[in-house]
């Protein structure tokens, strides 16, 4: 699994960092979570095409998170796109892509379907969606409704034990591949082995879980209980949120970090930064840098923290792992 940034800036994109847009790669393909205007221009630097493109889910309807999506829609149409494609997110973003469609008078050669967030039985959206990852949410607190996604893989492998198979008595060869896959084999003196009976258990299945805006991290305790993943956004330091009070509905970096701490998260993926605080490469004396976000962060949190920068890509391991893939960003 694979976390790929589009777009890590919160309200207005900057000179390094579009709006809010991240594509979750799995083997099966790949999801996009938000898109935010000039999202498909960031899809250009990336192998990413819409041609592959299996789901769309938004967060809430903000523009930042959401008004890249009909030129992306129009774009993968000129591309020749065929497939269908589901896009999840709150009931009026419907109306909002339709109406788009409507004054401009553009036309999909293939199917949209629509699914509401709110209305999924059980907040769980898998209904055949996606192969090989459940989708399930969780209701967050934002000025508008907001929702955080989970992405959970379906299926794990199982590895043979060779223990096992030595004391069944199954010779090197074939008849592995075949218990591999999960048949079940017969020796040639007639006994039955069971492929349940040599294969080792299952790993644990990844999980990660995106979420939109949110100034109550607390709100994902039960989304996060089994994940590897939390990206969330931190768009203040705390000192900067006191000033500007709880209007915007936003979370601080001490916030989601401490959530984190508590919540025994492995892996915590900050994103979603005010354009106020400058990247470290432009940063002018006495200007409010990233650095002062994650130093906050840090305070609270020692697990794996990755400050989400454009173009970067994270690869979760089979072991629950994530780390930055070189020669990737902005």
């Amino acid at each position: 699994m694979e976390l790929q940034f589009l777009g890590t800036s919160s309200g207005t994109p900057t000179r390094t960092r579009n709006v809010a847009g991240v594509a979750l790669r799995t083997a099966g393909g790949w999801v996009l979570v938000d898109c935010g205007e000039g999202t498909q221009h960031r899809i250009l630097r990336t192998p990413l095409s819409p041609h592959d493109l299996r789901a769309i889910f938004i967060t809430h309807l903000h523009g930042d998170h959401c008004y890249g999506l009909p030129g992306l829609l129009a774009s993968a149409g000129l591309l020749n796109r065929t497939a269908p494609l589901a896009i999840v997110g709150p009931a009026p973003l419907e109306r909002y892509v339709r109406g788009v469609m409507e004054t401009t008078a553009l036309q999909l050669p293939y199917p949209v379907e629509f699914i509401d967030v709110a209305g999924a039985a059980g907040g769980l959206l898998d209904a055949g969606l996606l192969s090989d990852l459940a989708v399930d949410t969780a209701a967050l607190s934002h000025r508008i409704p907001s929702y955080a996604y989970g992405f959970t893989e379906k299926t794990v492998e199982r590895r043979l034990d060779a223990a096992r198979l030595a004391a069944a008595g199954v010779p090197r060869g074939p008849l592995w591949g075949v218990l591999q896959a999960g048949d079940d084999v017969t020796l040639p003196d007639g006994r039955r082995v069971r492929s349940a009976d040599v294969l080792q258990p299952p790993r644990r299945p990844r999980r990660i879980v995106i979420a939109g805006d949110n100034d109550t991290p607390g709100l994902l305790a039960d989304a996060v209980r089994d994940a590897d993943v939390l990206v969330h956004e931190a768009t203040y330091t705390q000192a900067i949120l006191d000033k500007v009070g709880p209007g915007p509905q936003h979370s601080s970096a001490r916030m989601v970090a401490r959530f984190a701490r508590e919540a025994a998260i492995p892996n915590l993926v900050l994103t979603h930064f005010s354009p106020r605080y400058q990247d470290p490469e432009s940063v002018r004396p006495g200007a409010l840098a990233l650095a002062d976000v994650e130093a906050e962060a840090r305070a609270e949190y020692a697990g794996h923290l990755f400050m989400a920068r454009d173009l970067a890509r994270l690869a979760l391991d089979k072991q629950g792992m994530l780390s930055e893939v070189p020669g990737a960003g902005a």
